[in-house]
């Protein structure tokens, strides 16, 4: 019998880790997972986009299986288009904390993705996107950002930087929400208790693989929780620090395609 590969699941981030600035995998990625894939090994992507950010990507690869989305709020079935898991972020609640935020740090400005495989993100006066290539409809103010059900919630400050912003958001809301840095620009809040590590591992569970026989690969610190379950975190040459003290290696940038040395030198 064929010896199974050390890892059998290769988790990766897409923004900053896989993608490259253009919102495209480079031809060394592909190959490097392919290489992955042909040594018995499954891909698995674990992003902070929604569903609708990523339908694209998925067609492109020609991914089939679960793919984490949303921080860990969806898990979601490429193959028959399904969702299989869910987690809704109380809109009063999440209305409860910016007060709390906006009542330490002063006015921020919001925006929400909309749960549900067809979900929209809504961005209220004043919001800017972090990625301007995913689609975003502006509304007129933020009572209509919880016109339906939410997954999430992204925050901006006109002065704060992430960091300072994310520790601030953290203290304010409490168990209100989970609070994390997801990219430059971006702090997001989701349902209390909910990360990408808990998204991976129930994707893990629908493919019946063990989350410790992953190789994970990130930049931000909301890829910590899926480095804790995996069984081996490498950052990107770029990653916040807090992901690079917490990885297992550094790797080359996106850019460079960190993620095609590694899996190089693990499937060859």
């Amino acid at each position: 019998m064929p010896t199974p590969p050390a890892y059998a699941l290769v988790a990766t981030d897409l923004d900053g880790t896989l993608l490259r600035p253009d919102d495209t995998v480079s031809p060394r990625s592909r190959a490097a997972l392919a290489l992955a894939s042909s040594a018995g090994a499954r891909h698995l992507i674990v992003t902070g986009r929604p569903v609708p950010g990523i339908r694209r990507l998925l067609a492109d690869l020609d991914y089939r299986g679960p793919v984490v989305c949303g921080q860990g709020t969806q898990v979601y079935d490429a193959g028959p288009d399904r969702m299989l898991h869910s987690v809704p972020l109380d809109r009063d609640l999440a209305d409860a904390a910016l007060g709390k935020i906006e009542a330490e740090v002063g006015a921020v400005f919001a925006a929400v993705d909309q749960d549900g495989p067809d979900g929209r993100t809504l961005i209220e006066p004043g919001y800017r996107m972090p990625h301007p290539t995913l689609p975003a409809l502006r509304v007129g103010r933020r009572t209509d950002l919880w016109a339906e059900p939410v997954i999430k919630v992204l925050v901006r400050h006109p002065e704060l930087g992430d960091d300072a912003l994310t520790a601030a958001a953290r203290a304010a809301v409490g168990d209100l929400a989970t609070v994390t840095m997801a990219g430059p620009g971006t702090v997001e809040l989701a349902p209390y208790g909910v990360d990408k590590g808990t998204g991976f591992a129930l994707a893990a569970e629908v493919l019946e693989l063990d989350p410790a026989r992953a190789v994970a690969f990130g930049d931000m610190p909301n890829d910590l929780p899926l480095f804790r379950l995996s069984g081996h975190g490498v950052a990107m040459a770029d990653a916040h620090p807090q992901l690079r003290a917490a990885a297992d290696e550094v790797t080359l940038s996106n850019l460079d395609d960190g993620v095609a040395v590694v899996l190089e030198r693990l499937f060859g």
